[in-house]
Parts: C-alpha cells; structure tokens; sequence
C-alpha cells in the first residue's frame, strides 16, 4: 500500500456548505486527518440540503467522505475553551465565517495562533478579510459577477452565460485555499512557523480571467475592454465554438490551431471557411452561422460518426449521466462503488482529481459521531467531555 503524501497532517474544518469542505476533502483524499467541528444543532447547513436520501443530503455525502465529526458549541466560554485546548494538535485550521466573526467569538487567528505557533490558519471568505465589501454576503454567482467571469461568457450583445456550476466556490475558493494551505506548509517547514491564508473567492475567480486581463493591462492605452462574445476563445471565432445537432444536442468545437480547423474543413467539404474561422468581424459571423447551418442538418451521432479518429479537437457535450459512463472517466476509476457499512447500503463516490495512493473510502460522519474520540485523544477527561455536552 502507498503511503498517501499528507499522512500525519491533522486539519480542523470549521467552514460549511462547498467552498471550505470541498478543500479539505482534496486534503482527506491525499491522506490528511480531516476533523469537521460543527455546530451542536444542526452541523453543517448543507446536511439539510436536498437531495435526499433516507433523509441525509447526498451533497454533504458527496463532501464529507474521510472526515470526522464533532460538535461544539462555540458561542459558550467553555466551547471556545474546548477548541483552543483542540487546536493545539492541529496543523490547518479551514473556516468560511464573514470576516471578524471568529474575532468576535475570542477564537480569531491571533489567539489561535498563540496557543499553536504552527497553526496554519486558512479563511475562505467571499472577498476576502479586508476592503470595503469584505463583509457583504454573497453566492458564487456574485462573486463571479464582481471578478468580470460571469460578464465574459455568453453570446455578443446578449445575456453573459450561465455558468451553472460553481466556479467561485471551487475555481476562487476551494482550489486556492488549497494552494495556499500546501504553501504554507513548505514554508513552516523552513521557519516552524505557522501562517494566516486570506482566500477571496471574488479574486480566485478573477484568475479563470487572468490572460485576458493580464493582456488588457499590458496593452494600456493602446488595448481595448474586454468583451463578451466577440473575442478568440469567448465565441468571436467560428473556430472555437458551441454548435446545435439536429437532435438538439451540441457538439463543442475547440479546432483553434489552423491544422485542426483544416482537418474539420476538409471533413465537411468546405475549405472555403477555413480563413473565415480566424475573423473577428464579418467573416466571423458568416462563417459561424454556416456551420451553424451544416451541423444543424444531422444528428449528434452523425457527426461523431463521421469525425472518429480525426482528433481534430471536437467533443459532444454530455448531459445528464453520459458523463457517468464516459469510458474516459471509467477508464480513470473516477467512479468507485464501495460498501457503507454504517447506513447498510452500496455507494458510488466521486474522486477528486488527484489520486497518490490507496485511500480506503470512509463515509461521512453523522453529526457529531466522533465527538468523544476526538475529545480524548486531545487529552479532555470523561468530566470534561460530558461537561461539553457529550454523553
């Protein structure tokens, strides 16, 4: 068995819902001891959320593999006591509160800190702990509205693209967090010391933005805004493209190097597009609403049919549970069938992306399942532990 590259690490979650969970998942998943500390009543609010089965949410199922649950009530003096003594043995601390509430309740990073030097101390927050907004409340789509993503996608002149997933979450949130927990890491193992990770999911989501943005500033004065629609890789060229199948399917076509929109070309019997497909301007729009034209005439299983084995950059774009049987993803072992022994039932899980090592799937805590092992191995007496609540 392959020892997974984060076995020791010991991270306390005290965030909820997708941001903060999804990234100590990853952690979990490389091997990190992952101990979700919740509220008494209720936990974590996406363990209410829909939808359901047996009446436990299959969303918090999805996040909470490999975790450990315990309550603590931290609004008391003798919860907040409880989780300084705790994080003493911890080498992350995760949480997603506004801004200062954690100052507020006594237990903010600098008394945290104090009590653990090493203590890496992440805060996922919507845009981060300092500025004007910083205590906004906010979803993924505002966050994504602020950091010009949303405004970027969609067809010129019309509504920006729903993303219908959660970029700012996972792109801004989770997958910085993550960048930086590991970096801090590195660090403390040069100085010993601990570090403060201010993620701002509106400024991660600024980075799905950052070639263009990044061009648009180096241009100055002599570059132009940017705009939705009308640009290389948002829709301006008939290259890189969405297009509808007669069945009302879509075909995503990516043939941006000249050799792949040739071979496409080629395939449809239309060399004369081939120049076309680079226009941003009349041309553009002429080519694109002919090969809107062509592929709407056939169904989606024509034109896989016709352009197997081309690699021309051309995907059919999955819906529903295709995705589920992509014999790319099969083939990956994406998705693995293991037994919960806890709810006497077979489950599939999703992986994360990335894979280091064997990790049994352990399935997610009932709320506050482990409240009591986690207390004892911190050294808290039965006397305590049952003055904390816990029987």
């Amino acid at each position: 068995m392959n020892t997974l590259p984060l076995a020791g690490l010991k991270v306390l979650d005290l965030s909820r819902l997708l941001p903060g969970p999804y990234a100590t998942l990853v952690l979990a998943d490389l091997g990190a001891s992952v101990d979700k500390l919740e509220e008494p009543e209720g936990g974590d609010y996406i363990r209410q959320m829909p939808p359901l089965r047996d009446g436990e949410s299959a969303l918090f199922y999805g996040l909470n593999r490999n975790k450990r649950s315990i309550t603590l009530n931290l609004k008391s003096p003798e919860g907040r006591d409880a989780l300084k003594r705790l994080v003493r043995g911890y080498d992350v601390l995760v949480e997603s509160f506004r801004p200062g509430v954690m100052d507020k309740l006594g237990v903010g990073e600098a008394v945290l800190r104090a009590e653990n030097p090493r203590l890496i101390y992440c805060a996922i927050s919507g845009y981060g702990q300092t500025g004007p907004d910083r205590l906004k409340a906010g979803h993924d789509i505002n966050y994504i509205a602020r950091a010009g993503a949303l405004g970027y996608g969609g067809v010129a002149g019309g509504t920006p693209a729903f993303p219908g997933v959660q970029i700012g979450d996972i792109g801004g949130g989770s997958l910085f967090a993550l960048v930086g927990i590991l970096a801090a890491l590195h660090e403390r193992e040069r100085t010993g010391k601990g570090r403060f990770v201010d993620v701002s999911m509106t400024e991660g989501s600024m980075a799905f933005l950052h070639m263009h943005l990044a061009a648009r500033l180096a241009m100055g004065d002599q570059g132009q805004p940017l705009q939705r629609g009308r640009e290389a890789l948002n829709g301006g060229y008939a290259c890189y493209g969405l297009y509808r199948t007669q069945d009302d399917r879509w075909l995503a076509v990516g043939s941006l190097e000249p050799k792949f929109f040739a071979g496409l070309c080629e395939r449809l019997g239309r060399m004369d597009l081939l120049e076309a497909g680079y226009d941003l301007g009349a041309g553009a729009e002429r080519a694109k609403a002919e090969l809107a034209r062509i592929f709407a005439e056939q169904p989606l299983s024509h034109w896989q049919q016709l352009l197997e084995g081309s690699d021309l950059c051309i995907e059919p774009v999955l819906e529903g549970d295709e995705v589920l049987a992509d014999p790319q993803h099969r083939a990956r072992g994406l998705f693995v069938e293991v037994e919960d022994a806890q709810r006497g039932r077979k489950v599939t899980h999703l992986l994360t992306p990335l894979r280091m090592g064997d990790n049994p799937l352990r399935p997610p805590p009932d709320l506050g399942q482990h409240s009591r092992e986690i207390l004892t191995e911190a050294g808290f007496s039965p006397e305590q532990i049952q003055a904390l609540g816990h029987k």
